[in-house]
């Protein structure tokens, strides 16, 4: 009991696969993930800074490195079931904060508990340093659907998370960094050869044209 737990959980991490039971060409674990965001949301706020906005990496960091622990008590929820409904995601969230509120209180020391309730609490808030976090988390959930598209893997899933991720990347297009993401990395993705690129394109021009009117 302890901290040994807390490291152990982070191993842990490795193991859990994203978007579990579906034929996959690639397999996506949730440290990975964790890892990859980081490094999205890293560029996401650079392109902030560079427009003239303050960003606070300490928090931008920590809201990154740690959004998917909770994972490690729940697996990877499929996006098309965790966001079916407002209170299905709601309760969710909730099942998610209790559960890490509780390794808290049993493992992490009590001079560092209260540091670790808010370093590992939903980080996807209002700041800009969490819209920035809702961003990168799509991107890369984007790039890991893309790929599976780009393979022709016939599970209808990828297309609808494809969708589902660049429409709620679209509500966040009042930022720097979404419309550079916007305008500069999906036309180059768009250029890769792949056999359903037409389709995509055109699902991805969909969406994108929503954001015009």
């Amino acid at each position: 009991m302890g901290v040994h737990q807390y490291f152990k959980r982070l191993s842990d991490l490795e193991k859990l696969i994203r978007l579990p039971g579906k034929f996959k060409y690639f397999e996506h674990n949730v440290a990975a993930h964790s890892f990859k965001v980081t490094k999205i949301a890293q560029y996401l706020a650079t392109v902030e800074e560079h427009h003239g906005n303050t960003i606070d990496w300490k928090s931008l960091y920590e809201k990154a490195l740690n959004h998917d622990f909770a994972e490690v008590f729940t697996g990877d929820i499929k996006t098309p079931v965790k966001y079916a409904k407002t209170e299905l995601k709601m309760l969710f969230s909730q099942v998610e904060q209790d559960m890490v509120d509780t390794f808290i209180n049993e493992e992490i020391p009590e001079p560092y508990k209260d540091i670790y309730r808010e370093r590992l609490q939903e980080g996807k808030d209002d700041s800009l340093e969490g819209q920035i976090l809702s961003v990168a988390d799509k991107i890369d959930l984007l790039y890991e659907t893309f790929g599976e598209i780009q393979k022709r893997n016939p599970e209808d899933l990828f297309f609808e998370i494809y969708e589902h991720s660049l429409e709620t990347i679209m509500q966040f297009d009042h930022l720097s960094s979404v419309q550079d993401f916007i305008e500069n990395v999906i036309p180059e993705m768009l250029t890769e050869n792949f056999i359903p690129r037409a389709e995509l394109r055109e699902t991805t021009m969909a969406i994108l044209n929503r954001r015009s009117r």
